[in-house]
């Protein structure tokens, strides 16, 4: 439904759905990642390139596992607990302000976490 500004708000759609929709839209290759509880913790299968990956709920902790690279699009929890690699807390470089709203790229590369807005 328009709005009387003549703007088309989304009302259908989720934010992370449409973030996959436009991510397909832009060419982007990625494959969804699940959530391992309700709360919002999330592990990264794999033991190589985990590739480009989008978390599918805000996440309050998401541990790389095995991994030694890869991408994961997220928006952070309300709270937000960090990182890990192989189950060890991990620092990392970049600003998360955990507004439920922000996308994130948590990129994992050389043993090193960088977070970037989108």
């Amino acid at each position: 439904m328009i709005n009387k500004d003549r703007i088309v708000p989304i009302q259908k759609i989720d934010f992370l759905s449409m973030i996959a929709l436009v991510l397909k839209i832009a060419g982007v290759t990625f494959d969804v990642l699940k959530a391992s509880d309700v709360e919002g913790h999330f592990v990264v299968a794999g033991d190589s390139d985990a590739g480009n990956l989008l978390a599918d709920q805000p996440v309050k902790g998401l541990d790389f596992g095995a991994a030694t690279a890869g991408v994961v699009y997220f928006v952070a929890d309300y709270g937000f607990e960090g990182f890990k690699i192989g189950g060890a807390a991990a620092e990392f470089d970049g600003e998360i302000v955990a507004d439920g709203i922000t996308l994130y790229t948590a990129t994992l590369a050389s043993g090193a976490i960088t977070v970037a807005a989108v």
